[in-house]
């Protein structure tokens, strides 16, 4: 198997894995599971079932690891820290395929963060894709209403995910800039325990408010599929395809995920796809396209 071959098939993955996130994250508001704690103790589980495999390698690079270690603090903050957060707020507000849809728009943002901080250089058609696929998720957020838009009446739960969509941009966007070689399980293992320094104010906030989740069989049942799939799954072939590919070229298969989400959403949740939802979803597939055109 080709290296680009190997890449595309782990972004496919990465997408159906994130797809079902967005169904556990409505799940869990159904059944009033508090989304900080459904978040902190997610990650909690992936940093001890990686411990066993990964502790070894990262003693060993300790010293590679602490010089990089502002960087990675970066990345777990914008992934663990804060996307997570952001996208399970959200959807106690918002529909599965509302917040899904606005993934389509992580290229964009990936390509503008590029832009912004000389990243990778961005060619004309990039940056046309861009204010093209901004229109498409402007048209979503404001259900093709002027209204909506004139008045600012937004449904704050879209408000969130576009906070979501910002956080994996710049985390897509700064990978790249690692320079720290080790196994992709250690570094999904490091981002992690960066991230939970993040997180454990927002738990211990949620606690505190006497929100905290109760262990009971539905919350186990969505941490283990947290844990395994979107967790370590998604994020270990995220970061193997960005290492071969680049952010850029990866970020068009994140197109993926609402059309994974959207199936799952009405099947599960019995939600609708509305007529706003195609025409955005049609301009941001167009700038997807013009952003991966050559010169």
């Amino acid at each position: 198997m080709s290296l680009n071959i190997k890449a595309y098939v782990m972004l496919v993955l990465a997408s159906i894995f994130w797809a079902g996130n967005f169904i556990i994250g409505k799940f869990a508001f159904i059944e009033d599971i508090s989304p900080f704690s459904l978040v902190f103790f997610r990650w909690i589980s992936v940093w001890f079932i990686l411990l066993p495999f990964t502790y070894k390698e990262i003693i060993i690079k300790k010293s590679e690891i602490f010089n990089n270690l502002p960087l990675l603090l970066f990345l777990g903050l914008m992934s663990v820290g804060l996307f997570n957060s952001f996208v399970y707020v959200s959807l106690q507000y918002t529909q599965v395929i509302n917040a899904s849809l606005f993934n389509t728009a992580i290229p964009a943002a990936i390509i503008l963060s590029c832009f912004i901080f000389k990243i990778e250089k961005t060619n004309f058609y990039q940056l046309l894709g861009l204010l093209i696929s901004v229109l498409g998720i402007l048209v979503i957020i404001t259900k093709f209403d002027l209204n909506i838009l004139l008045n600012l009446n937004f449904n704050i739960g879209d408000i969130w995910m576009i906070g979501a969509v910002v956080c994996w941009g710049l985390y897509s966007s700064f990978l790249k800039k690692l320079k720290l070689k080790i196994s992709l399980l250690s570094f999904v293992h490091i981002v992690c325990s960066c991230g939970l320094i993040f997180l454990l104010p927002q738990f211990g906030f949620e606690y505190f408010q006497g929100n905290a989740a109760t262990i009971d069989k539905q919350f186990i049942y969505c941490l283990l599929y947290l844990a395994l799939f979107p967790s370590i799954g998604s994020y270990y072939c995220w970061a193997g395809a960005v290492s071969i590919i680049g952010p850029n070229r990866s970020g068009i298969f994140l197109s993926l995920i609402p059309l994974f989400s959207t199936f799952m959403a009405i099947f599960f949740f019995d939600e609708q796809f509305r007529y706003f939802h195609t025409i955005g979803s049609i301009l941001v597939i167009i700038g997807l396209f013009l952003s991966n055109k050559k010169k």
